[in-house]
């Protein structure tokens, strides 16, 4: 909640956030206008988005199942997990659809710690039942270095004072979001980070944290994340999001002492390349082209040099895995790429 406690947290807004912030509520604009075209190009992507969201949070905190079995924990049709991975899995699963199914409307309602718990019940559901409750003791946030040993980045907030401060924060962030005094996305950054910083649980606080932002952006008028994993692009640049919350930390136990920008300008770039996604698999999908096409078009023209198996069902949706082979395989006839690798660590180069 010290975020809020100084009205220096987000004034002056610098320069490079305010671009972010422009790039976007104009994809704001455009996702409405696409609200009611390509039903079912939409309906396609947000199931894809409903995966990545949930295997690609899970995998930041290193919970990793079988991609032959991710469809069948996502779907629910799967109640017998092989290991812990997977009941974790299936307990993501279950708090990212409870969310969505909460109405869009009313937010500072929504937002409570009662939600808060629900949210970390669900997630713990089908591992050790956990009740939803703040942490007992304190307990500290550690990175991995490359030789193994682990370092402490920060010291949470202790056990004692996090009742306090999570209600103080449900409440401030209710205030800033109510009175409008802010964009709405610099006050969901605020909320995340010291979400972070409290770090409220004895598990699970990145995941909690994630499905939080992720809501409360799209209960901010920004629903680009039903079409685009945030999730994924933060699993695409883990070293970045440690590293921008770890400098936003710096400083926040210190009566508030730190600057929102670091992290700010993290997520909000994710927020905007969401929207140029959208943007792009919206333009494939009304292209007139057949799926081949389509696949042809985004890996000769628009996708990166290097890319795999998942990164192309992602950017051209919808499409069976054996029309995807065709394509590559047609293009690496032509001598237009190469394969790199066997099997699912197999990756595809532009030539």
């Amino acid at each position: 909640m010290r975020s809020f406690e100084h009205s220096l947290t987000f004034d002056p807004v610098p320069s490079s956030i305010v671009r972010l912030l422009r790039r976007i509520d104009q994809g704001a604009g455009g996702e409405s206008q696409h609200a009611d075209q390509l039903p079912q190009l939409l309906a396609s992507l947000r199931v894809q988005a409903r995966i990545e969201s949930v295997t690609a949070s899970s995998a930041i905190e290193g919970v990793i199942v079988d991609n032959a079995r991710v469809t069948k924990l996502v779907s629910g049709i799967e109640t017998g997990f092989r290991n812990r991975s997977e009941a974790e899995f299936a307990g993501y699963t279950a708090a990212l659809d409870y969310l969505y199914g909460m109405p869009s409307s009313n937010l500072s309602a929504d937002l409570s710690i009662g939600l808060i718990g629900h949210l970390h019940r669900l997630l713990l559901s089908h591992t050790d039942g956990r009740d939803g409750s703040f942490k007992f003791s304190d307990n500290v946030v550690t990175r991995r270095n490359p030789d193994g040993r682990r370092l402490i980045r920060f010291t949470p907030v202790s056990a004692r004072e996090t009742p306090f401060f999570m209600n103080e924060l449900i409440v401030r962030t209710e205030i800033a979001l109510g009175s409008a005094t802010h964009h709405p996305l610099l006050v969901v950054a605020a909320f995340a980070l010291d979400f972070s910083c409290i770090h409220p649980f004895a598990d699970g606080n990145g995941r909690v944290a994630r499905l939080l932002t992720s809501y409360l952006i799209q209960h901010a008028g920004y629903g680009v994340g039903r079409y685009i994993s945030l999730e994924q692009l933060i699993f695409d640049a883990q070293d970045e999001y440690y590293a921008s919350l770890l400098e936003s930390t710096t400083g926040w136990f210190d009566d508030g002492q730190h600057s929102l920008w670091p992290w700010a300008e993290f997520l909000l770039g994710l927020v905007a390349e969401s929207y140029r996604l959208f943007e792009l698999r919206i333009g494939e999908g009304m292209s007139g082209g057949n799926k081949q096409d389509r696949i042809r078009t985004h890996v000769l023209e628009h996708g990166p040099v290097q890319f795999s198996m998942a990164d192309l069902r992602r950017a051209v949706p919808g499409v069976s895995d054996n029309t995807y082979r065709l394509v590559l395989q047609a293009l690496r006839d032509e001598g237009l790429i190469y394969v790199e690798g066997l099997g699912r660590n197999a990756t595809w180069r532009r030539g």
